[in-house]
């Protein structure tokens, strides 16, 4: 669903940007409470991750196509402000290299991808979490169903947003019946997806996944005396240290670039679900050309004649490096802020 320039007007383009602009400065400062040095790479992993898979469009009926938005798996995965800043990442690289989604409509598509998305993925997840037995594997339908369910409130509010500074004058309740009725079977895909991918995580690195945070099982130790106690840590914590996340890295890494490098060569062809209504509504052509369509890498590749292959591990790597160094910052910070706390003195006692 990236919005191209010429969808919606100026003014409307310039709120959304100012919107997510508000936004994204509220998560950097929100993110470091999510964020610490262990979690950091996993954050730029998600980004990168999350770049790949929606470069494989999957067919969704006749003539038309869908692909990930990724919202709600980020903000399961990592918290719902550094799902935020990867989502931003992601969509800032796709409109500045790959002249995916429209400049001018860089906001409007942070809003609808980057921030809706996240905000209702997380939302429900979480709710539905909170009345299943409390167990990491719990996370799993939670996240298919907010995921599920974020995809059509965001072509909700695209619709939203063209009734305020669309292009031309329509039917908007035709246009909302289009746009939902294509995303509930997107969404569908998108449910899938991320349900499989946070399932795949789960069932080796629960703590790896931010909403199954205090859902983890603990250690049940006896004594000697044959009472039993809870340790402290849980139990995929061993000695009660937390486990880096090395050997995930390496593994979530060769996903990624297979994905990116080999299967986004055979992504459905068809336009997406936006584009499929803009061209049946008849406001397809109000798309105006992208600044930089005519750069090397634009349209992935396309354009310069790079195959699609190579152009998307350039995108990877230049995703995952951009948001490694965004949430190292935002790391850093938290760590300064803590280090600059005063250290309390025990009051001495009189002699």
């Amino acid at each position: 669903m990236h919005v191209p320039d010429g969808f919606l007007d100026a003014p409307t383009s310039i709120a959304t940007g100012v919107i997510a602009a508000g936004t994204v400065v509220v998560a950097l400062r929100r993110a470091r409470t999510e964020l610490d040095e262990r979690t950091a790479p996993m954050a730029g992993l998600v980004a990168a991750f999350v770049f790949a898979v929606q470069m494989l469009n999957f067919p969704v009926g006749v003539g038309t196509s869908g692909h990930l938005m990724g919202g709600a798996l980020a903000a399961v995965l990592v918290g719902p402000w550094t799902a935020i800043l990867v989502m931003t990442v992601v969509l800032a690289v796709q409109a500045l290299l790959f002249a995916d989604g429209g400049l001018t409509a860089l906001g409007s598509n942070i809003v609808l991808m980057g921030i809706v998305t996240v905000a209702v993925g997380w939302t429900v997840a979480r709710l539905i979490v909170a009345v299943l037995p409390k167990r990491p594997a719990s996370v799993v339908p939670a996240s298919f169903v907010g995921a599920l369910l974020s995809v059509p409130v965001a072509a909700a509010v695209f619709v939203l947003l063209f009734a305020i500074g669309g292009s031309i004058d329509l039917s908007l309740s035709t246009l909302m019946a289009y746009m939902v009725g294509w995303h509930v079977l997107i969404g569908i895909g998108e449910g899938i997806i991320t349900a499989a991918t946070v399932g795949a995580v789960v069932a080796v690195r629960p703590d790896l996944v931010y909403l199954a945070r205090g859902l983890q099982p603990r250690l049940l130790l006896k004594r000697s005396d044959g009472s039993e106690v809870l340790a402290d840590a849980p139990a995929y914590a061993g000695a009660g240290e937390p486990r880096g996340v090395g050997r995930f890295a390496v593994v979530a890494i060769g996903v990624t670039l297979v994905l990116a490098g080999i299967a986004s060569f055979y992504a459905s062809p068809n336009p997406d679900g936006l584009e499929y209504v803009a061209g049946e509504q008849g406001f397809l052509d109000s798309a105006a050309e992208h600044t930089f369509g005519s750069l090397a890498l634009a349209d992935y590749g396309e354009v310069g004649g790079i195959p699609v292959g190579v152009a998307g591990l350039i995108g990877v790597g230049t995703v995952f490096l951009l948001g490694w160094v965004i949430f190292r910052i935002a790391t850093s910070r938290r760590t300064q802020a803590a280090d600059d706390q005063p250290v309390p003195v025990p009051a001495q006692g009189r002699d």
